[in-house]
């Protein structure tokens, strides 16, 4: 593995700054579909560098932000009882639901916890046999190898305290519903580089072979997004659409075939509900029948139902791509990172935090 450092070397960003800026390119939309992509775009400036007629274009890429308040609701619905320890994530803390959120009913006297690992959950229903301890499950496939690695710990280690609350998503289905809308015209996508190195390069073929629109696999440092554009510029000017890997230090055509024997032992795909775009189908992941002891919306009873967002919140339009966020009328006024209207705006990876921390 190569130094940090050789990633960010400013001789060659200067060269390949100047290959972008150069380049005569008709108008296209090139979206980035990770949270992680859109913060370092900003950070390192990159959509400063390139030539007017490129423009990115922040998709439905932070897990945090995609989640519907009714997902929200219903958790926080658990710890209305008081022997449930609820776990989470920090970033979701502040995400607001229809009414509340886990911070205000934490500060109201919930037991809601942050923990940095699932595993960290795991070990909390251990050491709390007379607690029911619930793990809120949020994140595409980068994360969710390590949430049935610990369903199958916890099978093992016979606890019938542990549960989870599956909120999973998986990333190329929810990519064909943008493609089939015509709320954006997309030219190329700068895939995400997390998701990438569990799942492969296959998954995403389709885009290619069925809408004609070129992919290319992306790192996360100034130099791997910047060749990432332009390889897929050079995709557009000749006519190609195909799966390109840039981020060959991390990500193969077959993924980590060991995470994804994990995932598919433990999670079936069924349908989910993406905050902004609604209920597509293939884009969750539920556990299995004979793990189903360890799912909290079972277990408790609850039911799925509608999602219900505020009217005056524009992160559905911002994910999908409709939207840039200064074009929001609450953001950085009604709407800042202290005091969030939506969960674009709480999240590291959220389009509109990102746009208000450096843009």
């Amino acid at each position: 593995m190569k130094l940090v450092d050789e990633f960010r070397d400013s001789a060659i960003a200067k060269r390949l700054a100047s290959k972008l800026q150069a380049r005569k390119t008709a108008a296209v939309n090139l979206m980035e579909v990770c949270g992680t992509h859109t913060v370092a775009i900003f950070k390192h400036g990159i959509r400063q560098i390139l030539p007017q007629s490129v423009k990115l274009i922040s998709g439905p890429g932070c897990p945090v932000c995609v989640t519907p308040n009714n997902d929200i609701d219903n958790a926080i619905t658990l710890v209305q009882d008081t022997s449930v320890i609820l776990t989470t994530f920090g970033d979701m803390m502040k995400v607001p639901g229809t009414s509340s959120s886990f911070q205000y009913e934490k500060a109201a006297g919930a037991d809601i916890r942050v923990v940095y690992s699932v595993l960290d959950a795991l070990q909390m229903a251990r050491d709390n046999p007379d607690r029911k301890v619930v793990f809120l499950g949020v994140g595409f496939e980068t994360t969710t190898p390590t949430i049935a690695a610990a369903i199958l710990e916890a099978q093992r280690l016979k606890l019938n305290n542990f549960f989870l609350f599956p909120a999973h998503k998986v990333v190329p289905p929810a990519m064909r519903a943008l493609l089939s809308s015509d709320d954006v015209k997309i030219d190329g996508f700068i895939c995400p580089g997390h998701v990438s190195a569990i799942i492969g390069s296959k998954p995403y073929e389709f885009i290619a072979k069925e809408y004609g629109i070129p992919c290319v696999i992306a790192g996360f440092e100034p130099l791997d997004i910047m060749l990432a554009i332009d390889m897929l510029l050079d995709q557009i000017a000749s006519g190609k659409s195909q799966i390109e890997i840039q981020y060959r230090r991390a990500v193969s055509a077959e993924g980590n075939v060991v995470a994804l024997g994990i995932l598919n032992r433990v999670f079936e795909v069924t349908d989910a509900y993406w905050r902004g775009i609604g209920e597509i189908p293939g884009t969750g992941l539920k556990l299995r029948a004979e793990y189903r002891k360890f799912d909290a919306k079972d277990v408790f009873g609850i039911e799925s139902g509608y999602d219900t967002e505020k009217e005056s919140c524009q992160c559905g339009d911002i994910l999908r791509g409709i939207l840039d966020p200064p074009s929001c009328s609450f953001f950085g006024k009604a709407c800042t990172p202290e005091h969030p209207v939506g969960p674009c705006m709480v999240s590291s990876e959220g389009s509109c935090a990102a746009w208000y921390l450096y843009q």
